[in-house]
Protein backbone atom coordinates (compact mmCIF):
# COMPACT_ATOMS: atom_id res chain seq x y z
CA UNK A 1 0.00 0.00 0.00
CA UNK A 2 1.39 3.38 -0.95
CA UNK A 3 2.72 5.45 2.16
CA UNK A 4 0.96 8.99 2.35
CA UNK A 5 1.19 11.51 5.29
CA UNK A 6 -2.37 12.67 6.95
CA UNK A 7 -2.68 14.92 9.87
CA UNK A 8 -5.42 15.64 12.58
CA UNK A 9 -5.59 18.73 14.55
CA UNK A 10 -7.81 19.84 17.21
CA UNK A 11 -8.51 22.69 20.18
CA UNK A 12 -10.16 26.29 20.61
CA UNK A 13 -8.12 29.19 20.77
CA UNK A 14 -9.17 29.67 24.60
CA UNK A 15 -9.60 25.65 24.96
CA UNK A 16 -7.43 24.10 27.23
CA UNK A 17 -4.76 23.69 24.70
CA UNK A 18 -4.11 22.17 20.78
CA UNK A 19 -3.39 18.87 19.78
CA UNK A 20 -2.60 17.24 16.45
CA UNK A 21 -2.12 13.83 15.00
CA UNK A 22 0.43 12.93 12.50
CA UNK A 23 0.66 9.44 11.09
CA UNK A 24 2.76 8.02 8.18
CA UNK A 25 6.22 9.15 9.63
CA UNK A 26 7.83 6.19 9.14
CA UNK A 27 10.25 4.65 12.58
CA UNK A 28 13.93 5.38 13.36
CA UNK A 29 14.02 9.05 12.80
CA UNK A 30 16.04 10.63 15.51
CA UNK A 31 13.36 13.81 17.06
CA UNK A 32 14.27 17.17 17.78
CA UNK A 33 12.59 18.13 20.45
CA UNK A 34 14.56 21.68 20.52
CA UNK A 35 13.67 22.19 16.68
CA UNK A 36 9.98 21.60 17.01
CA UNK A 37 10.14 24.29 20.09
CA UNK A 38 12.32 26.37 18.09
CA UNK A 39 9.63 26.77 15.13
CA UNK A 40 6.81 27.42 17.92
CA UNK A 41 8.64 30.34 19.13
CA UNK A 42 9.35 31.59 15.77
CA UNK A 43 6.02 31.43 14.66
CA UNK A 44 5.58 33.55 17.98
CA UNK A 45 7.77 36.40 17.04
CA UNK A 46 7.24 39.36 14.79
CA UNK A 47 6.31 42.81 14.90
CA UNK A 48 2.40 43.37 15.46
CA UNK A 49 1.69 40.78 17.14
CA UNK A 50 -1.19 40.82 19.93
CA UNK A 51 -1.15 40.71 23.40
CA UNK A 52 -1.60 36.79 23.26
CA UNK A 53 2.16 36.48 22.71
CA UNK A 54 2.92 37.77 25.71
CA UNK A 55 0.71 35.02 27.38
CA UNK A 56 1.08 32.05 25.50
CA UNK A 57 5.04 30.39 25.41
CA UNK A 58 4.21 27.43 23.05
CA UNK A 59 6.16 24.09 23.51
CA UNK A 60 5.17 20.91 22.55
CA UNK A 61 4.49 17.62 24.48
CA UNK A 62 4.53 14.62 22.10
CA UNK A 63 2.43 11.99 23.98
CA UNK A 64 2.99 8.91 21.84
CA UNK A 65 4.65 7.48 18.31
CA UNK A 66 8.07 8.60 20.36
CA UNK A 67 10.48 6.54 22.68
CA UNK A 68 13.51 7.48 23.77
CA UNK A 69 14.01 10.18 20.97
CA UNK A 70 13.38 7.81 18.33
CA UNK A 71 9.80 7.49 16.15
CA UNK A 72 8.10 4.10 16.37
CA UNK A 73 6.50 4.01 13.11
CA UNK A 74 3.13 4.74 14.87
CA UNK A 75 1.24 7.96 14.76
CA UNK A 76 2.58 11.12 16.78
CA UNK A 77 0.14 13.00 18.78
CA UNK A 78 1.28 16.32 19.68
CA UNK A 79 -0.07 18.22 22.98
CA UNK A 80 0.73 22.34 23.31
CA UNK A 81 -1.73 23.91 26.57
CA UNK A 82 -3.21 27.23 26.46
CA UNK A 83 -1.91 29.14 28.92
CA UNK A 84 -4.38 31.83 29.13
CA UNK A 85 -6.83 28.33 29.87
CA UNK A 86 -7.41 29.78 33.29
CA UNK A 87 -8.74 32.84 32.19
CA UNK A 88 -11.23 30.93 30.09
CA UNK A 89 -12.28 27.96 32.39
CA UNK A 90 -16.11 29.08 32.78
CA UNK A 91 -16.42 30.39 29.40
CA UNK A 92 -15.22 27.46 27.59
CA UNK A 93 -15.91 25.10 29.62
CA UNK A 94 -17.02 21.43 28.22
CA UNK A 95 -19.23 20.84 30.57
CA UNK A 96 -22.23 22.64 32.43
CA UNK A 97 -23.66 25.85 31.06
CA UNK A 98 -22.77 29.11 29.31
CA UNK A 99 -21.70 31.79 31.74
CA UNK A 100 -20.38 34.42 29.36
CA UNK A 101 -22.48 36.91 27.26
CA UNK A 102 -22.88 35.30 23.72
CA UNK A 103 -20.96 36.91 20.57
CA UNK A 104 -23.70 37.96 18.35
CA UNK A 105 -22.06 40.52 16.21
CA UNK A 106 -19.81 39.20 13.30
CA UNK A 107 -16.32 40.31 11.90
CA UNK A 108 -15.93 41.26 8.13
CA UNK A 109 -13.43 39.09 6.59
CA UNK A 110 -13.68 36.33 9.59
CA UNK A 111 -15.50 33.00 9.39
CA UNK A 112 -17.71 34.60 12.08
CA UNK A 113 -21.14 34.68 9.86
CA UNK A 114 -20.40 31.98 7.38
CA UNK A 115 -19.44 29.75 10.25
CA UNK A 116 -22.53 30.85 11.89
CA UNK A 117 -24.74 30.12 8.79
CA UNK A 118 -23.37 26.59 8.53
CA UNK A 119 -23.16 24.96 11.73
CA UNK A 120 -26.36 26.98 13.07
CA UNK A 121 -24.54 28.82 15.50
CA UNK A 122 -26.00 31.66 17.40
CA UNK A 123 -23.02 32.12 19.51
CA UNK A 124 -20.16 33.01 17.26
CA UNK A 125 -18.13 31.81 19.94
CA UNK A 126 -18.40 28.46 18.69
CA UNK A 127 -17.10 29.61 15.37
CA UNK A 128 -14.09 31.82 16.44
CA UNK A 129 -12.75 29.85 18.73
CA UNK A 130 -12.08 27.42 16.39
CA UNK A 131 -11.49 29.54 12.96
CA UNK A 132 -8.84 31.63 15.05
CA UNK A 133 -5.14 31.27 13.76
CA UNK A 134 -4.42 30.14 17.35
CA UNK A 135 -4.74 26.69 15.52
CA UNK A 136 -1.50 27.31 13.26
CA UNK A 137 0.57 26.72 16.54
CA UNK A 138 0.00 22.94 16.24
CA UNK A 139 0.56 22.38 12.71
CA UNK A 140 3.89 24.47 13.03
CA UNK A 141 4.76 21.58 15.28
CA UNK A 142 3.55 19.11 13.08
CA UNK A 143 5.26 21.03 10.13
CA UNK A 144 8.27 20.85 11.85
CA UNK A 145 8.51 16.58 12.23
CA UNK A 146 7.97 16.57 8.53
CA UNK A 147 11.03 18.84 7.92
CA UNK A 148 12.78 16.44 10.72
CA UNK A 149 11.68 13.60 7.43
CA UNK A 150 12.91 15.40 4.52
CA UNK A 151 15.83 16.73 6.14
CA UNK A 152 17.23 13.39 6.54
CA UNK A 153 17.19 13.53 3.18
CA UNK A 154 18.98 16.89 2.40
CA UNK A 155 15.94 18.64 2.07
CA UNK A 156 15.42 22.23 3.35
CA UNK A 157 12.84 24.32 3.57
CA UNK A 158 13.48 28.44 4.31
CA UNK A 159 10.82 31.75 3.85
CA UNK A 160 10.59 35.45 4.02
CA UNK A 161 8.97 38.34 3.89
CA UNK A 162 8.91 40.47 0.83
CA UNK A 163 6.26 43.09 1.78
CA UNK A 164 4.59 44.15 4.45
CA UNK A 165 1.64 46.65 3.31
CA UNK A 166 2.97 49.08 -0.05
CA UNK A 167 6.38 48.48 1.31
CA UNK A 168 8.19 45.90 -0.59
CA UNK A 169 11.87 44.40 0.24
CA UNK A 170 12.73 44.33 -3.81
CA UNK A 171 14.03 40.81 -3.21
CA UNK A 172 13.24 37.43 -4.26
CA UNK A 173 14.23 33.78 -4.29
CA UNK A 174 13.40 33.68 -8.07
CA UNK A 175 15.85 35.61 -9.03
CA UNK A 176 18.61 33.86 -7.64
CA UNK A 177 17.91 30.80 -9.57
CA UNK A 178 20.70 30.51 -12.00
CA UNK A 179 22.28 27.36 -13.83
CA UNK A 180 24.56 26.93 -10.67
CA UNK A 181 22.49 25.02 -8.05
CA UNK A 182 24.79 25.52 -5.10
CA UNK A 183 25.23 28.79 -6.07
CA UNK A 184 21.79 29.31 -5.75
CA UNK A 185 21.06 27.74 -2.63
CA UNK A 186 24.03 29.41 -0.62
CA UNK A 187 22.38 32.62 -1.71
CA UNK A 188 18.97 31.44 -0.64
CA UNK A 189 20.10 30.30 2.29
CA UNK A 190 21.61 33.89 2.97
CA UNK A 191 18.70 36.09 2.62
CA UNK A 192 17.04 33.25 4.71
CA UNK A 193 18.97 33.51 7.28
CA UNK A 194 19.80 37.47 7.30
CA UNK A 195 15.58 37.76 7.71
CA UNK A 196 15.86 35.57 10.91
CA UNK A 197 17.72 38.17 12.19
CA UNK A 198 14.82 40.91 11.57
CA UNK A 199 11.54 41.54 13.43
CA UNK A 200 9.53 41.33 10.43
CA UNK A 201 11.47 38.43 8.67
CA UNK A 202 12.65 40.78 5.71
CA UNK A 203 16.36 40.25 4.40
CA UNK A 204 17.03 43.95 3.52
CA UNK A 205 17.69 46.04 6.98
CA UNK A 206 16.29 48.87 5.55
CA UNK A 207 13.34 47.85 4.78
CA UNK A 208 13.40 45.42 7.55
CA UNK A 209 12.81 49.55 9.45
CA UNK A 210 10.63 50.52 6.69
CA UNK A 211 7.86 47.48 7.44
CA UNK A 212 8.09 48.12 11.50
CA UNK A 213 7.33 51.66 10.93
CA UNK A 214 4.57 50.95 8.59
CA UNK A 215 3.12 48.50 10.81
CA UNK A 216 3.49 50.90 13.65
CA UNK A 217 1.72 53.34 12.15
CA UNK A 218 -1.01 51.19 11.42
CA UNK A 219 -1.30 50.32 14.55
CA UNK A 220 -1.70 54.13 15.59
CA UNK A 221 -4.27 54.55 12.88
CA UNK A 222 -6.44 51.68 15.12
CA UNK A 223 -5.77 49.24 11.84
CA UNK A 224 -4.11 46.19 10.26
CA UNK A 225 -2.01 45.15 7.81
CA UNK A 226 -0.76 42.57 5.33
CA UNK A 227 1.68 41.36 3.23
CA UNK A 228 3.56 38.69 1.19
CA UNK A 229 5.84 36.15 2.17
CA UNK A 230 8.08 33.50 -0.20
CA UNK A 231 8.72 30.10 0.84
CA UNK A 232 11.80 28.15 -0.50
CA UNK A 233 12.38 24.20 -0.50
CA UNK A 234 15.78 23.07 -1.29
CA UNK A 235 16.91 20.26 -2.69
CA UNK A 236 13.42 18.16 -3.50
CA UNK A 237 14.14 16.06 -5.97
CA UNK A 238 12.79 14.99 -9.30
CA UNK A 239 9.77 13.16 -10.07
CA UNK A 240 7.80 14.23 -6.83
CA UNK A 241 4.05 14.22 -7.16
CA UNK A 242 1.95 13.57 -10.56
CA UNK A 243 0.79 14.79 -13.77
CA UNK A 244 -1.65 11.60 -13.88
CA UNK A 245 -4.42 13.30 -11.71
CA UNK A 246 -5.33 16.50 -10.97
CA UNK A 247 -5.41 15.43 -7.03
CA UNK A 248 -1.49 14.38 -6.90
CA UNK A 249 -0.84 17.43 -8.42
CA UNK A 250 2.60 18.79 -6.01
CA UNK A 251 1.60 22.12 -7.33
CA UNK A 252 -2.03 21.89 -6.24
CA UNK A 253 -1.13 19.90 -3.21
CA UNK A 254 1.27 23.13 -1.90
CA UNK A 255 -1.70 25.60 -3.12
CA UNK A 256 -3.96 23.67 -1.42
CA UNK A 257 -1.79 23.48 1.92
CA UNK A 258 -0.95 27.41 1.71
CA UNK A 259 -4.13 28.62 0.95
CA UNK A 260 -5.34 26.86 4.19
CA UNK A 261 -3.63 29.04 6.71
CA UNK A 262 -5.93 31.55 7.62
CA UNK A 263 -5.82 34.87 6.11
CA UNK A 264 -3.93 33.55 3.15
CA UNK A 265 -5.99 34.94 -0.29
CA UNK A 266 -3.41 34.15 -2.97
CA UNK A 267 -0.59 31.60 -3.82
CA UNK A 268 1.81 31.73 -6.69
CA UNK A 269 4.14 28.92 -7.78
CA UNK A 270 7.42 30.30 -9.51
CA UNK A 271 6.69 33.33 -11.71
CA UNK A 272 2.92 33.08 -11.12
CA UNK A 273 1.02 35.62 -12.01
CA UNK A 274 3.83 37.40 -13.99
CA UNK A 275 4.66 34.29 -16.17
CA UNK A 276 1.16 35.27 -17.77
CA UNK A 277 2.92 38.38 -18.91
CA UNK A 278 5.76 37.10 -20.70
CA UNK A 279 6.31 35.75 -24.17
CA UNK A 280 7.05 31.58 -24.33
CA UNK A 281 10.73 32.01 -25.32
CA UNK A 282 11.32 34.20 -21.79
CA UNK A 283 8.82 32.48 -19.39
CA UNK A 284 10.18 28.75 -19.77
CA UNK A 285 13.44 27.48 -18.35
CA UNK A 286 16.02 25.94 -21.03
CA UNK A 287 17.13 23.23 -19.85
CA UNK A 288 21.04 23.08 -19.66
CA UNK A 289 23.67 20.57 -18.89
CA UNK A 290 26.22 21.00 -16.74
CA UNK A 291 28.91 18.94 -15.73
CA UNK A 292 27.06 16.13 -16.81
CA UNK A 293 23.95 17.15 -14.84
CA UNK A 294 20.80 18.35 -16.25
CA UNK A 295 20.54 22.24 -14.80
CA UNK A 296 18.38 25.57 -15.64
CA UNK A 297 19.52 29.26 -16.16
CA UNK A 298 16.07 30.53 -14.41
CA UNK A 299 13.44 28.67 -12.45
CA UNK A 300 10.09 30.52 -13.63
CA UNK A 301 8.29 27.23 -13.14
CA UNK A 302 9.02 27.53 -9.53
CA UNK A 303 10.64 23.81 -9.55
CA UNK A 304 7.52 22.15 -11.07
CA UNK A 305 6.50 21.39 -14.10
CA UNK A 306 3.22 19.57 -15.07
CA UNK A 307 2.41 18.85 -11.58
CA UNK A 308 5.91 17.13 -10.84
CA UNK A 309 9.49 18.52 -8.95
CA UNK A 310 11.64 18.99 -11.43
CA UNK A 311 14.56 18.78 -9.33
CA UNK A 312 15.03 22.72 -8.94
CA UNK A 313 14.20 24.91 -6.05
CA UNK A 314 10.42 24.71 -5.13
CA UNK A 315 9.45 28.42 -4.92
CA UNK A 316 6.08 29.43 -3.49
CA UNK A 317 4.93 32.93 -3.09
CA UNK A 318 1.44 33.92 -0.65
CA UNK A 319 -0.46 36.78 0.08
CA UNK A 320 -1.97 37.58 3.72
CA UNK A 321 -5.10 40.04 3.60
CA UNK A 322 -5.09 42.55 6.94
CA UNK A 323 -6.11 41.02 10.44
CA UNK A 324 -10.20 40.90 10.26
CA UNK A 325 -10.41 42.24 14.02
CA UNK A 326 -10.03 46.04 14.28
CA UNK A 327 -9.58 48.60 17.31
CA UNK A 328 -11.46 50.84 15.56
CA UNK A 329 -14.40 47.97 14.49
CA UNK A 330 -16.23 48.43 10.71
CA UNK A 331 -19.83 48.48 10.34
CA UNK A 332 -21.65 44.89 10.94
CA UNK A 333 -24.96 43.83 12.24
CA UNK A 334 -25.80 41.86 15.38
CA UNK A 335 -27.26 38.92 14.39
CA UNK A 336 -29.54 38.94 17.50
CA UNK A 337 -31.50 42.02 17.10
CA UNK A 338 -31.01 42.66 13.02
CA UNK A 339 -29.99 46.33 13.50
CA UNK A 340 -26.53 47.96 12.59
CA UNK A 341 -23.35 47.37 15.19
CA UNK A 342 -19.53 47.89 14.67
CA UNK A 343 -18.23 44.82 14.46
CA UNK A 344 -17.09 42.59 17.37
CA UNK A 345 -13.74 42.87 18.78
CA UNK A 346 -11.25 39.92 20.23
CA UNK A 347 -7.65 40.55 21.31
CA UNK A 348 -5.55 40.27 18.04
CA UNK A 349 -2.78 41.43 15.90
CA UNK A 350 -2.08 44.04 13.82
CA UNK A 351 0.05 42.53 11.35
CA UNK A 352 0.73 38.53 11.44
CA UNK A 353 3.06 37.99 8.04
CA UNK A 354 5.69 37.32 9.85
CA UNK A 355 4.24 34.48 11.89
CA UNK A 356 2.15 33.22 8.59
CA UNK A 357 5.94 32.80 7.04
CA UNK A 358 6.48 30.26 9.37
CA UNK A 359 3.15 28.48 9.01
CA UNK A 360 3.85 28.38 5.75
CA UNK A 361 7.30 26.23 6.10
CA UNK A 362 5.16 24.22 8.16
CA UNK A 363 2.72 23.09 5.45
CA UNK A 364 5.27 23.06 2.84
CA UNK A 365 6.81 21.11 4.55
CA UNK A 366 3.80 18.85 4.99
CA UNK A 367 3.13 18.58 1.38
CA UNK A 368 6.59 17.62 0.42
CA UNK A 369 7.09 15.29 2.88
CA UNK A 370 3.38 13.67 1.69
CA UNK A 371 4.25 13.26 -1.76
CA UNK A 372 8.29 12.27 -0.88
CA UNK A 373 6.32 9.46 1.42
CA UNK A 374 4.29 8.23 -1.91
CA UNK A 375 7.22 8.14 -3.77
CA UNK A 376 9.80 6.41 -1.21
CA UNK A 377 7.55 5.41 1.52
CA UNK A 378 8.42 2.59 3.49
CA UNK A 379 8.18 1.57 7.33
CA UNK A 380 11.31 2.50 8.30
CA UNK A 381 13.61 5.54 7.61
CA UNK A 382 16.46 2.38 6.47
CA UNK A 383 14.17 1.46 4.28
CA UNK A 384 12.79 5.16 2.60
CA UNK A 385 16.96 5.50 2.34
CA UNK A 386 17.52 2.60 0.68
CA UNK A 387 14.28 3.57 -2.07
CA UNK A 388 15.83 7.18 -2.39
CA UNK A 389 19.43 6.25 -3.25
CA UNK A 390 18.14 3.89 -5.68
CA UNK A 391 16.36 5.63 -7.77
CA UNK A 392 18.14 8.26 -10.62
CA UNK A 393 17.99 11.72 -9.70
CA UNK A 394 18.40 14.78 -11.99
Amino acid sequence: MMKSLKILTAGESHGQGLTGIISGIPAGIKLDLYKINLDLARRQQGTGRGGRMKIEKDSAEIISGVRFGTTLGSPIAVLIKNRDWDNWKEDMAVWGNSTGKSVTIPRPGHADLAGSVKYNHKDLRNVLERASARETAVRVALGSIAKQLIEYFGIKIVSHVTSIGNVKSGGSFISLCTDDREKTNEEIIEIFERAEKSPVRCASSEKSEEMTDFINRTKELKDTAGGIFEIAALNVPAGLGSYSTWDERLDSLLSAAISSIPGIKGVEIGAGFNAAELPGSQCHDPILIRENRIERSSNNAGGIEGGVSNGQPVIIRAAMKPIPTLTSPIDSVDLETMKPAPAHRERSDICAVPAASIVGEAMTALAIADVFLRRFGGDSIELMDRSFKSTNKI
